[in-house]
């Protein structure tokens, strides 16, 4: 059966529209990075047959360092059709203007190539250090200010480990968000947006279909810019400080030479 990209945008619309007014009110009051989720997204079987869909570990590119270790998807001509089905209804405009309405960012913009966007598969054991995002697209051009994840592994428990973490300034102190199935997580990205992913403890797949919008202003109403930059967490002092000197390096390097910051896009047909 063929997966309509239109009829997800327009379900995942009218959902976030049914809900808007309490969604805008997390918005305003959550911390310590706006955000808000979105349980029941989409209808639970045909979530699970996206699950399902999900391509094998070896067609996705692995990542394993200091900072994080996780497999993610970049080739979206490789996979499932549904997989580009369910990302790209994320960038129809009556999605972008939901989250827009909700969010107060009027000038969001989606991304057609889905840079930085994608899936991601992370198994036992793998993790996502706390992090701010690459300030920009792909062509330097736009503010990276939003990020979707939805999330989509059924089942899945706050005691499976694997869960969103929105971190204070100083990254002292995380706020847990469950990676729930069928939620949508949506929140700010800027020069302080710490986030990250707890280590997995469950022995399956994590999974996360992700996208970006951006903006040609900042959300904070200053420019900046700045490399996706890793620290350690509070009880890892010794990699805070190899990540923290690892970001100072890296930032150097992007300021010094922009034209290393101009990342691959997806390459879709």
């Amino acid at each position: 059966m063929l997966i309509d990209r239109q009829k997800i945008a327009r379900a995942i619309a009218s959902k976030l529209s049914e809900h808007s007014g309490s969604l805008h009110s997390q918005w305003l009051t959550s911390k310590p990075i706006r955000h808000f989720y979105l349980d029941d997204l989409l209808p639970a079987a045909d979530v699970t047959k996206l699950s399902n869909s999900f391509p094998s570990p070896e067609k996705l590119l692995h990542r394993s360092t200091l900072r994080e270790r996780k497999s993610v998807g970049i080739e979206v001509e490789r996979y499932d059709p549904c997989i580009a089905e369910y990302l790209f209804a994320f960038q129809e405009p009556e999605v972008v203007s939901s989250i827009a309405e909700i969010t107060n960012l009027s000038d969001l913009e989606a991304d057609p190539t889905l840079y930085a966007s994608g899936i991601s598969m992370m198994i036992q054991g793998d993790f996502l250090n706390p992090h701010i995002d690459n300030s920009h697209d792909g062509d330097a051009e736009r503010y990276r200010v939003v990020n979707l994840l939805y999330y989509v592994s059924p089942d899945w428990q706050l005691s499976d480990g694997g869960n969103l973490e929105l971190w204070n300034a100083g990254v002292t102190e995380p706020h847990t968000i469950l990676s729930r199935f069928n939620r949508l997580v949506v929140m700010e990205t800027d020069q302080l947006s710490w986030h990250s992913v707890s280590k997995v403890l469950a022995d399956r797949a994590r999974l996360c279909v992700s996208n970006y919008y951006f903006s040609r202003s900042a959300t904070c109403g200053t420019d900046y810019s700045n490399v996706t930059t890793f620290t350690g967490r509070p009880e890892e002092p010794f990699r805070r400080i190899i990540l923290n000197l690892d970001g100072y390096a890296r930032n150097a390097l992007g300021k010094a030479f922009p034209e290393l910051r101009h990342r691959t896009k997806h390459r879709i047909k």
